[in-house]
């Protein structure tokens, strides 16, 4: 993330040169999205979810994940040739880019039946992205550190500055709620592709379409998120104890065990790491 604009510089100077970069761009996309989205859930708490502008505020939420998570991608691209990268990366390569998926699926959303559970986890995206922002680059344009007094220096001798109490108490909430805020949206988005496979049983249109990528894009998940990881590690515990108990029926527990072994058997067939060179890909967050 850039740093801020330079403190000598007047505040009108500060705030235009921070409004001309992309990751400003980034940086509205996220705020429209949570606009958008609590728009919706406005309207879909009053049972409202198909009006006009409930409509309008779900694309419109999908339009800002898009592009948000497009500009990403973009200067991820821009700074690998800048760099004069000569392998870009082939089509494996791409998709494996979190960013890319998540890019994908703002596009899905977009155009597919409202599903108002797929807006969760770029909600859950949103408020840590807008809060990362704020505090590091909004609240020090808009009041940048002072300098602290002469006998506060910092271990290396340099006079220590002081930071806005506001941006210290957003560092503190992020840093102390991101991991219990990773594994809800892990669960959010296994639980979505309960709520997929459901419309797929319910032949709603285009959902078994839907099920093929939302299934691809769960898979991709899981080699790169360690919180999908444990998400579905515990899941799969609980099923495990439930199915073990003595008044399950034999039928019952042969067919968990035959689902468990089947599944298993598709993560390994389906693993991107054996095609592309057996290399495990970074686990790090979608920006």
């Amino acid at each position: 993330m850039a740093p801020p604009p330079s403190a000598s510089m007047p505040l009108g100077q500060r705030m235009m040169h921070l409004v001309q970069t992309l990751q400003y761009g980034w940086f509205v996309g996220h705020v429209m999205l949570l606009l958008c989205a609590f728009r919706y859930g406005l309207s879909y708490i009053t049972f409202n979810f198909y009006t006009r502008w409930a409509r309008y505020s779900y694309r419109t939420a999908f339009v800002a994940a898009a592009a948000t998570y497009g500009i990403v991608v973009y200067k991820a691209y821009r700074a690998r040739a800048r760099a004069g990268s000569r392998h870009q990366g082939g089509p494996l390569s791409l998709i494996g880019d979190e960013n890319v998926q998540y890019l994908a699926m703002a596009l899905v959303w977009l155009f597919a039946p409202q599903m108002p559970l797929a807006l969760l986890p770029f909600m859950v995206y949103s408020v840590f992205h807008v809060a990362t922002y704020t505090r590091n680059n909004l609240i020090p344009t808009l009041q940048p550190p002072t300098q602290s007094t002469p006998t506060g220096t910092s271990p290396s001798g340099r006079p220590s500055t002081k930071s806005s109490p506001l941006a210290d108490t957003i560092g503190k909430f992020v840093k102390e709620y991101y991991d219990a805020s990773m594994t809800l949206v892990a669960s959010l988005e296994i639980l979505l592709w309960f709520r997929v496979l459901l419309s797929a049983i319910l032949f709603t249109k285009f959902s078994w379409i839907l099920l093929a990528v939302y299934t691809v894009f769960i898979r991709s998940r899981y080699s790169q998120s360690s919180f999908v990881q444990g998400a579905i590690g515990e899941g799969v515990a609980r099923v495990d104890a439930l199915v073990a108990g003595q008044s399950t029926p034999p039928a019952v527990r042969q067919g968990w065990h035959t689902v468990k072994g089947l599944a298993r058997q598709a993560t390994d067939a389906t693993d991107i790491n054996r095609y592309i060179g057996g290399q495990q890909p970074g686990m790090k967050k979608a920006q």
